[in-house]
C-alpha cells in the first residue's frame, strides 16, 4: 500500500463555503477514484501555530499500490480539483511513500 500526504497552502484565507467546498471535493474521490482503500481531509487545526506555516488543508490517502498512486494524478476527478484550485494555491507539500511493508535499515 502506499500513503499519499498533501497539505495546501491559499494565497489568501479562503471563505469557509469555499474550504468546505473544496473538501467536499477531496472527499468524493474515495468511491470514484479506483484503488482508495481510505482516506480523509480536513481543516488544519493543530494548536502547534509555529508549525503550521500557513498550510490550512490536509489530505490523506491510503491507495491499494503503486499502480493506484500512479493512476490517481491523471483520473478525471482528481484533475477537476486541480483546475478548482486555479488562481488559489501558494504552495502544495506532498508526500508519497510506500507502508505495510517493514525494512531493516543499518
Amino acid at each position: 500500500m502506499y500513503e499519499h500526504i498533501v497539505v495546501f497552502k491559499f494565497r489568501t484565507e479562503l471563505p469557509a463555503a469555499q474550504e468546505e467546498g473544496l473538501l467536499t471535493q477531496l472527499r468524493s474521490f474515495q468511491g470514484v477514484i479506483p484503488g482508495i482503500v481510505s482516506m480523509s481531509a480536513g481543516r488544519n487545526v493543530t494548536r502547534e501555530t509555529e508549525n503550521i506555516h500557513g498550510f490550512s488543508i490536509g489530505l490523506r490517502i491510503t491507495f491499494e499500490d503503486h499502480a493506484a498512486l500512479m493512476a490517481y494524478g491523471p483520473h478525471p476527478a482528481h484533475q477537476a480539483f486541480v483546475a478548482s484550485l486555479d488562481g488559489l494555491v501558494e504552495q502544495v507539500v506532498v508526500v508519497d511513500y510506500e507502508i505495510g511493508k517493514e525494512t531493516n535499515r543499518a
